[in-house]
């Protein structure tokens, strides 16, 4: 029971910062907006650290390796793997000519979800992946570290949630598609944990290597999209005081609860 319910807080992260389109007037505060970016990027920052590079050394060294290969290994990993994706499937990013038109729209809005759904994978690859080191009781990985790796994720699903369905609602999108549209875009965390737990279960060896590889891959979308996207335009340090904030929470979260 526990397990479910961890699998699914990240995804009710996004959910819930999708509604906040409901109590939205106007077009979102670019300022708002840079803060949250900067936000999520810092809480994926420190996850990355804390709740998977590390346990990854630590574990690869209670197995007799070289503690620092198999961390080096999978983060490079993740990282190439997100680009390759980013390379064959192309979308919009914050310095993205957008088309106009109905169509057009259809179209930006397709890829907007898309982008960030495909963001979300390693994130729920993460969370998989430390449930499933808890489950099978190794070293550097806790129910409880699980739960504060889901529960940082699911804080910053909640502006990137709001950061998706707040523009689709400016863009002329209705509040509920706009939700709608937001929600999804988080559906592939659960999706991507409970196939993460079912492969890991068939190869611990290399649970260091998927530990660092959803390190790898989560900093790959930080770098790519979040800060570029949080220092667009006007100059302004609204974006750096969001990821200070966001990585100075998730690291207490994970200390305190991991």
């Amino acid at each position: 029971m526990e397990l479910a319910v961890i699998l699914w807080i990240p995804f009710l992260g996004t959910m819930l910062g999708s509604a906040m389109v409901f109590f939205m007037k106007n077009k979102i505060n670019i300022k708002i907006q840079k803060l949250l970016l900067g936000f999520a990027a810092g809480v994926m920052i420190a996850a990355s650290v804390w709740s998977l590079l590390i346990p990854s050394m630590d574990m690869a060294k209670e197995q007799g390796e070289i503690n620092w290969f198999p961390a080096v290994t999978g983060f490079l990993a993740g990282m190439i793997f997100l680009l390759v994706l980013d390379t064959l499937i192309p979308h919009l990013h914050a310095n993205s000519k957008k088309p106009e038109g109905i169509k057009a729209k259809l179209k930006n809005t397709t890829m907007l979800v898309f982008a960030v759904a495909l963001h979300n994978l390693p994130e729920g690859m993460a969370v998989g992946v430390t449930l499933a080191g808890a489950i099978l009781g190794n070293v550097g990985i806790t129910l409880a570290g699980a739960f504060a790796l889901a529960i940082g994720i699911a804080i910053q699903n909640f502006p990137e949630g709001a950061i998706i369905s707040m523009p689709l609602k400016s863009e002329g999108i209705s509040k509920s598609k706009a939700f709608i549209y937001g929600t999804l875009s988080g559906i592939v965390e659960p999706i991507g944990a409970i196939i993460t737990i079912l492969l890991t279960n068939m190869v611990v060896p290399i649970l260091p290597y998927l530990l660092s590889f959803a390190a790898g891959a989560m900093l790959y979308v930080v770098v790519e999209e979040l800060i570029p996207e949080a220092q667009e335009g006007e100059h302004s340090n609204i974006g750096t005081i969001g990821v200070a904030i966001g990585f100075v929470l998730m690291m207490i979260l994970d200390v305190v609860l991991g």
